[in-house]
């Protein structure tokens, strides 16, 4: 009889350490997927070339509680008018930038940025603004065919928005890459 009881402990005792086990990958996996990175998947055609619909890509969200987005970043925010909603644009300014496009260009700090990650150029004028502190400006890099800060319901993105920054596509296989 001694036998089986120490069987029993010891089963009990297994599913025990399971349970503890499971619990802790369970905790591990969520805090990863809170602050170090997380899975998207890309919806619609607002990124092409760069990024294509149904791409899937990898996130760093760690780095923007070191510092702050970079000029040239693929980030994702959280939609400023449905922040249940998010979107992925490229940061084209930061705060205290100046940017105005003319003639279908460009101008950060009255410079002309050269895009060669753009389909074409873009039709829409904007009047030249300073980025407001706390804020970022951001474009998609199919210009013609992206809601982003040109627009009034996106506006310049609030850094607290901002979840987080692109860094890798991983599907499909064929269209690998790691982003700047």
């Amino acid at each position: 009889m001694n036998s089986v009881s120490e069987e029993k402990k010891s089963m009990g005792e297994e599913a025990k350490d399971w349970a503890v086990s499971i619990i802790a990958a369970i905790v591990v996996a969520m805090l990863i997927r809170t602050f170090i990175v997380e899975l998207y998947v890309v919806d619609g055609p607002s990124m092409r070339p760069t990024l294509l619909h149904e791409e899937k890509l990898v996130v760093n969200k760690f780095i923007y509680y070191v510092r702050s987005p970079e000029k040239g970043e693929v980030v994702i925010f959280r939609y400023p008018r449905d922040p249940s909603r998010d979107f992925i644009k490229r940061v084209i300014a930061t705060a205290g930038d100046t940017i105005e496009i003319k003639d279908g260009r460009v101008y950060v700090n009255d410079q002309l940025l050269i895009e060669d990650y753009i389909l074409e150029k873009t039709y829409t004028e904007y009047p030249k603004v300073t980025i407001p502190e706390g804020t970022i400006f951001v474009m998609g890099d199919n210009r013609n065919n992206s809601e982003d800060s040109r627009f009034s319901d996106v506006g310049f993105v609030p850094l607290n928005l901002v979840k987080g920054k692109a860094i890798f596509v991983f599907w499909p296989m064929d269209e690998m890459k790691t982003l700047s």
